[in-house]
């Protein structure tokens, strides 16, 4: 078992060429639409106990390293107004080095007879059109690939069994089977890869970093679900 841990929405960076489309929306970018917040700080709190990780800090509004290159959504209402060339530059030097990083990894390991387990880390925004999202972690994955959702159901029982008082749900508040970047490996890797997308409500989020019980639970469950696995 190989764990790669990703996190694709990590910072709100806009590299300059492109700043003057953010001009007069700045504060946007600090908030849930320009990245996840508190998501990069649990990358980082995790990463030790992976094979292999890597995040991206460019912020979503520029480019959505989480849709496929066929989506409405790829480029926000900021950047699509852009010229094609232009977009075209941004995918070869934002999007497809780091999803192709990945990719590559993956192969390698898959190719030398491993099984690869993919956690993508992301948050989420507490309310959302006036709704309150009632989660506190929130488990991406394709409910028809069983190692999925035992991999899932694992992460809930071990995190609530050392905190009970943390709610988690399946597939909320999103679809794991929606346009993503692990839907896109599931369907690259059909043997030997298992996608999860970790989602965490952002209120547990202060300057960007994550409550640190919150995260010891995370790890702790991680660790225990791969010892689970390997025997």
């Amino acid at each position: 078992m190989k764990l790669i841990i990703t996190c694709e929405h990590g910072g709100n960076k806009i590299p300059t060429p492109y700043l003057h489309l953010f001009k007069a929306n700045k504060e946007l970018l600090e908030t849930h639409r320009g990245f996840d917040l508190g998501a990069l700080d649990v990358f980082e709190y995790l990463k030790p106990i992976s094979n292999y990780s890597k995040s991206s800090t460019t912020s979503r509004l520029l480019i959505e390293l989480n849709r496929s290159l066929q989506n409405s959504q790829l480029f926000s209402e900021y950047s699509k107004t852009l010229n094609l060339s232009k977009k075209e530059h941004i995918i070869k030097a934002n999007y497809l080095p780091y999803r192709n990083d990945i990719e590559l990894i993956i192969s390698n390991f898959i190719s030398k007879g491993e099984t690869v387990l993919h956690l993508s880390i992301h948050s989420f925004t507490p309310t959302l059109n006036g709704i309150k999202r009632d989660c506190d972690i929130g488990l991406l994955y394709d409910p028809k690939i069983c190692s999925e959702k035992q991999v899932s159901v694992g992460l809930k029982s071990q995190i609530k069994t050392g905190n009970p008082q943390l709610r988690v749900r399946f597939n909320y508040p999103y679809l794991g089977k929606s346009d993503g970047f692990t839907t896109h490996l599931r369907r690259k890797f059909k043997q030997n890869y298992i996608g999860i997308e970790i989602e965490i409500n952002q209120k547990h989020s202060k300057s960007n970093q994550m409550n640190v019980v919150l995260k010891s639970a995370l790890l702790a469950a991680i660790k225990n679900v791969i010892i689970n696995l390997q025997q």
